[in-house]
């Protein structure tokens, strides 16, 4: 994987998330909303570039973390907390798998 601004960004994104799970309190609605948008879309890159597909179900965590972007004001804080949290770990688990050289392959099930 070649490393570009955008892809060097992915631990700081990472810490970013972490942050905002420290102080949800802090954050407006549209803040956080905001963050987990990204995330969706950074594990979504993140996955199409390992080769890692979505499975687009309610089990699908991009989906999860759809689910509170969109309800972000109907949560708790201690829910958007764990929810960010969720996000970063998605990301940084992800990164180090591209970053390590991993290739993943799926095989079709029987």
């Amino acid at each position: 994987m070649m490393i570009t601004a955008e892809t060097s960004s992915v631990p700081g994104f990472v810490a970013e998330l972490v942050r905002a799970a420290n102080e949800v309190d802090r954050l407006t609605a549209g803040e956080i909303e905001s963050l987990l948008l990204r995330a969706m879309i950074t594990v979504r890159d993140l996955r199409e570039h390992a080769g890692i597909p979505g499975s687009g179900t309610e089990h699908d965590a991009i989906v999860r973390l759809d689910i509170v972007a969109k309800g972000v004001v109907t949560f708790s804080q201690a829910n958007i907390s764990a929810t960010l949290r969720e996000a970063a770990e998605m990301v940084r688990t992800l990164w180090i798998i591209i970053d390590s050289g991993t290739v993943v392959t799926m095989k079709p099930s029987r």
